[in-house]
């Protein structure tokens, strides 16, 4: 990988998907975080469908902190891991309300600080909440950024999203992120990849592997 070979890349998925937005819906930066949370394993389409329940009880950190938690699991039992997000879900708002004035901070470190938000949470947060660069790299930007060779094959996580951030322009990080998950999601799925209609099957190094 070079960065031209990068930026050539990323032109193209922009001509491909010219609507790439963020996929959960959200009306401020906590609906987001929560929604965030909530996503880990589980699909968005999924997501989407508690979260307008739960916003509409629970619509800021100051509502949410103060929540049952079997009234919690009780909406978002639908999506995996309920208990825990259910419990990750309070205790993230009761510290915001405890040191933020309910406020959700605008800083990667205090980010990953809160129950239940790792890198990914993190990045997608400033990178969507707050329009800070960043890549988030879940499933499918990782299984992406290895078949487009941007990153080793025995890369970790924080190694592709080092390698994602060293070839591609800065102000593309955001764009980029939602632009190889719905990459992935469209042709470069993980079971059955759909190699014979992929428009970058030139720059794959995959091109209908196992990995």
């Amino acid at each position: 990988m070079n960065k031209i070979k990068a930026n050539l890349i990323v032109d193209s998925l922009k001509q491909i998907f010219p609507v790439h937005e963020c996929f959960l819906n959200h009306k401020n930066v906590f609906e987001l975080l929560c929604a965030v949370m909530l996503s880990a394993q589980t699909t968005d389409a999924r997501v989407n469908m508690v979260t307008p329940y739960l916003f509409e009880k629970y619509p800021d950190a100051y509502a949410l902190k103060d929540a049952k938690l079997d009234d919690v699991k009780a909406i978002i039992k639908s999506i995996g891991l309920a208990n825990n997000k259910a419990i990750n879900l309070i205790k993230m708002s009761t510290v915001l309300v405890e040191k933020y004035n309910g406020n959700v901070p605008n800083d990667f470190n205090l980010l990953q600080e809160l129950p239940g938000v790792g890198r990914k949470t993190a990045n997608v947060v400033l990178a969507v909440g707050f329009k800070v660069p960043a890549i988030a790299v879940d499933t499918h930007v990782y299984r992406v950024s290895y078949r487009l060779g941007f990153r080793k094959e025995e890369a970790n996580l924080l190694e592709a999203e080092a390698s994602l951030k060293k070839y591609i322009k800065k102000e593309d990080w955001i764009a980029a992120h939602h632009l190889l998950i719905l990459f992935g999601r469209t042709y470069c799925k993980a079971q059955n990849p759909n190699c014979k209609e992929c428009p970058l099957i030139n720059y794959c190094v995959f091109k209908g592997g196992k990995k």
